[in-house]
């Protein structure tokens, strides 16, 4: 039983992981190259996350600058840019493309505390449904004379205990997320 709660934990974590992730693709008032890896652009038959096809460098914490390595992507970078949510307008000299990141509005910064939200409560609903499902083992296997009433019981507090504490840290991820949005 032990394998499956090390299973759940492995899962969990990968939740947390995604979840993360997510949240490091939402806009906050300072530039980081982790707002480009989800926008693809066209190139050589594939689609590839900018990060992966130009050299990206933060300037004085408003500004991004990208220096594609071919510069015949340079159109496509800035087509790229403008077809996503991010809601900034690149310029570009023909060689590079520049990204002055603008401080969010009020409104703007609801509006990504909902998207962050949102992908909160989505972490937590797939850490339950790891808990769920876990519990469904246990219980087919207390069905099955595998393992006692007082070891489901023990192994149902494991499980409820590895739950709350993989969403007080998506819970403490997205405070961390919110003091960033709502920074000036």
């Amino acid at each position: 039983m032990n394998e499956t709660l090390d299973e759940a934990k492995r899962k969990m974590e990968k939740s947390l992981k995604n979840f993360k992730e997510e949240l490091s693709h939402i806009r906050t008032s300072r530039a980081s190259v982790a707002l480009l890896e989800a926008i693809k652009v066209d190139c050589y038959g594939t689609k590839l996350p900018i990060p992966q096809i130009a050299t990206v460098n933060i300037v004085e914490g408003k500004m991004l600058v990208i220096q594609p390595w071919d510069v015949t992507l340079v159109k496509e970078i800035e087509k790229a840019i403008q077809k996503s949510d991010l809601g900034i307008n690149p310029t570009s000299d023909g060689k590079t493309i520049r990204l002055v990141i603008p401080p969010l509005t009020e409104e703007r910064r609801k509006e990504l505390m909902k998207v962050a939200n949102k992908l909160a409560e989505e972490a937590r609903i797939a850490v339950r449904n790891i808990r769920r499902d876990i519990l469904e083992k246990f219980k087919s296997a207390k069905k099955k004379g595998e393992i006692s009433e007082d070891d489901y019981l023990q192994l149902e507090k494991k499980v409820q205990k590895l739950t709350d504490e993989y969403i007080e840290k998506i819970n403490v991820a997205l405070k961390e997320k919110e003091k960033e949005i709502l920074a000036p």
